[in-house]
């Protein structure tokens, strides 16, 4: 099978696989939201922002070792090497995942009074703790399946994940209910953390499954395998754990200088939980095909950069950017247009719209980062986009600080439009530098905005109403993209080329 329809394979697998995860995702988000209300995810939200750092100790940049490394030696051929770093990625990340383990249960009390405001019992941090290990081994692993172009075993896995999060949170939650919040957090947290072990079980036995099916491999020169691993996740890891710490400091702080504003703790964790539980998640839904897509490009460019092909790599940079543009634009129009729509008839009320169409018009350059910094990994640039991201951080609590007690929540959007342009400007700067690519603002930029408007004001001239408010909103969404589409063609934005296989 050709390399390109190898990789497009992948991606139809993880795109199909992400869609039926986010949709899932989103519509327990909603019922979790209806049930125990902004305030219980706005907590939720919290506790998962520590263990977002407790999982950058666990995983320690091995998982990104892991691709690079396989990528790079199955590009030379070398089915030893590979495996071995395969092997190898996987016993180290058992050893720091048992240590982070350790550490985030020692220091759970503390997490829980301090960081968390009381609001949670130690015993949930403890939970978090537990499932480290799992986690650790199913980042090295899951990115040694993304170096040999096999995506259905992680995509499954993160099928596997989010059905056993759904089903075991839904059961303790309805079992708990009404003994308030903090038994609702924890059956969350439980949740999570029983999901992550499921994960892990599957693609471990994959991964013993697959590592054994070439026993006779020629032993090919030892390129230090344990030295390039290193190499590449120590600097990241030390880049990781300032970037996250950072994170987990900024996600912290945002209620407590919303608090500053004049409002009570419940009302700032229940905004908070608004805008990052619940608007977020909604506009970046159509993300699911930007991060299939990147997921698949960090050991397509690890092969261009060990071979050197600059041609193929400023080639496809170009393609990338310009499908990247045409769709975040086109959905920065349907969420600005159908805002109210889409959260009357999920949420029951238009409170988040306001939110959801103030935040749309990032989507642009929120999904364009998201490729840019799946290449520059690929291109041997992580430390860069470390740096990105901890100067970004740095920046944003910097204005937390000051804005959040002044402005409150909208502050707090400020703040998110301060750091997505910053970190995006800055990334873009980075690889269109490194790999002499052009950026084309009137075919990229120019072009698609102007085709979002006529055919907003086209659409404006039909008077689209079909008996249910359902089918009137899908209909009106999918006319949208399909005008929007068209007009690109009559424009020659989109050509026969781009389309082509």
């Amino acid at each position: 099978m050709r390399k390109a329809q190898i990789f497009i394979k992948n991606f139809l697998i993880l795109t199909t696989t992400s869609i039926l995860i986010n949709v899932l995702g989103l519509l327990f988000n909603t019922y979790i939201t209806n049930l125990v209300g902004t305030e219980c995810l706005g907590i939720f939200q919290l506790i998962m922002s520590v263990y977002t750092f407790a999982i950058t100790l666990a995983s320690s940049g091995i998982g990104l070792a892991a691709t690079r490394i396989v990528s790079e030696e199955l590009a030379c051929n070398n089915k030893y090497n590979a495996k071995k770093a395969a092997k190898k990625c996987v016993f180290y990340s058992f050893i720091v995942g048992v240590l982070s383990c350790i550490l985030i249960i020692l220091l759970s009390k503390t997490i829980a009074t301090v960081w968390l405001h009381g609001k949670i019992s130690y015993i949930a941090i403890c939970f978090l703790g537990a499932s480290l290990p799992f986690v650790a081994l199913s980042g090295s692993i899951n990115g040694y399946f993304n170096a040999i172009r096999k995506a259905s075993k992680n995509a499954v896995s993160q099928i596997i994940e989010q059905i056993a999060k759904i089903i075991i949170s839904t059961l303790l939650i309805s079992l708990v209910m009404p003994k308030g919040i903090t038994y609702a957090c924890i059956s969350l947290v439980i949740g999570v953390c029983a999901s992550e072990v499921f994960s892990f079980l599957y693609v471990f036995i994959c991964y013993l499954i697959e590592i054994r099916k070439e026993k006779n491999i020629a032993k090919d020169i030892d390129t230090n395998i344990t030295k390039r691993i290193l190499n590449i996740s120590v600097p990241i890891a030390i880049a990781s754990y300032i970037r996250s710490g950072l994170s987990t400091l900024k996600h912290i702080l945002i209620p407590i200088r919303l608090e500053k504003s004049g409002v009570s703790c419940e009302i700032a964790i229940s905004e908070y939980g608004m805008i990052n539980g619940v608007a977020m998640p909604l506009i970046l839904f159509p993300s699911v095909f930007i991060n299939s897509f990147s997921s698949l490009l960090i050991p397509e460019f690890s092969r261009y950069y060990a071979t050197n092909d600059t041609k193929k790599i400023k080639s496809i940079i170009s393609r990338i950017f310009k499908t990247s543009s045409i769709f975040s634009i086109c959905m920065t129009f349907v969420f600005f247009m159908y805002s109210n729509d889409i959260c009357i008839l999920m949420y029951g009320s238009d409170k988040i719209a306001t939110y959801v169409k103030i935040l749309s018009p990032l989507l642009f350059i929120i999904y364009l980062d998201t490729i840019v910094d799946s290449i520059l990994k690929g291109l041997n640039e992580q430390l860069s986009v470390m740096k990105c991201n901890i100067l970004d951080l740095f920046v944003s609590i910097s204005f937390i600080y000051f804005l959040l007690p002044v402005f409150g929540a909208y502050g707090y959007i400020v703040v998110i439009y301060i750091s997505e342009l910053l970190n995006g400007f800055i990334s873009i700067k980075k690889l269109l530098s490194l790999t002499k690519v052009k950026f084309n603002y009137i075919l990229w930029v120019l072009e698609p905005i102007f085709a979002g408007i006529i055919t907003y004001q086209t659409l404006r001239l039909i008077n689209l109403f079909i008996y249910n408010q359902v089918i009137t909103l899908i209909i009106s969404i999918l006319s949208f993209i399909a005008i929007y589409l068209f007009y690109l063609y009559l424009m020659s934005c989109i050509t026969k080329k781009d389309i082509k296989l």
